[in-house]
């Protein structure tokens, strides 16, 4: 089977085309965890399938690092763009489905070889929902953004142990039986400053994409802006992300994930 490894802003996925073979199923659970272990496989977040689509570019099915077939992955949506142009699907506007429902994106080529800027357009959200952390009791915010969120804005990111605290709040009992993501938000002079604990991965990522978004409109709430257009740099720790978005009086739309996909290495694997 070939292969292609990207990453967006160290958020690194595989990626293969199904178009005209069927590599792996979506119940190949075992497998797709093998393909993303970092000891015995390719090493990845997720892996992403581009299959074809009756009336879209293409369809992306996501699973994460544990083989599940997950939710949508913002940062895997830009990967699968950049890709989809490596293959030769040229479109000054990209429309594919996924998990969450239909997407568009823009592609732009830089200067830097295999290397793309994307702006992948998010579902809408409705109202930031309060929730404190069902651990430490801090106050909190829960979101969809194509997958589920908890967002805390805290001091000292740097300092925090993410994977301690985020395991301890996604496998709390009020988040079950699916889980959440866990974020920990800092306001920075320039933007916000984002690290993330990932479901499915099980560990603090370099970056998400989701997260990134719903950090962005948590940042909106944080600040007491009113309605309008706004865009949000969002420093995670591979890197910075832009989130531009409009707020109205009912939620946020017209929501854009912008930043760097990249084309790290491809090769071929045998499958079973």
């Amino acid at each position: 089977m070939q292969f292609w490894k990207y990453q967006g802003t160290g958020n690194d996925f595989i990626l293969v085309d199904q178009r005209s073979h069927l590599w792996i199923r979506r119940n190949d659970t075992e497998h797709i965890a093998r393909l993303c272990d970092r000891h015995f496989g390719i090493g990845a977040d997720g892996l992403i399938l581009l299959n074809t689509h009756p009336v879209r570019d293409f369809e992306m099915v996501y699973f994460n690092a544990d083989g599940r077939e997950s939710t949508f992955c913002g940062n895997g949506g830009r990967c699968i763009v950049a890709f989809a142009y490596r293959l030769g699907i040229r479109r000054e506007r990209y429309t594919f489905i996924a998990a969450d429902g239909e997407h568009e994106a823009r592609l732009f080529i830089s200067d830097v070889p295999r290397r793309f800027w994307v702006e992948l357009r998010m579902r809408d959200v409705g109202p930031m929902a309060p929730c404190a952390n069902p651990i430490s009791g801090e106050k909190g915010f829960v979101v969809n953004t194509g997958s589920p969120h908890y967002i805390e804005w805290v001091d000292n990111l740097k300092g925090r142990n993410v994977s301690e605290e985020g395991r301890r709040v996604r496998y709390a009992e009020c988040f079950q039986p699916g889980g959440v993501n866990v974020n920990f938000v800092e306001l920075d002079p320039e933007g916000i400053g984002l690290r993330t604990y990932e479901r499915g991965v099980e560990a603090e990522t370099l970056a998400c994409g989701t997260g990134v978004t719903a950090a962005a409109l948590a940042w909106h709430v944080r600040v007491q802006l009113p309605p309008g257009t706004y865009e949000v740099p969002v420093f995670a720790r591979g890197g910075t992300l832009r989130v531009r978005f409009t707020a109205t009086a009912s939620g946020y739309t017209d929501i854009w994930l912008c930043g760097p996909a990249e084309e790290v290495f491809s090769g071929e694997i045998d499958v079973p």
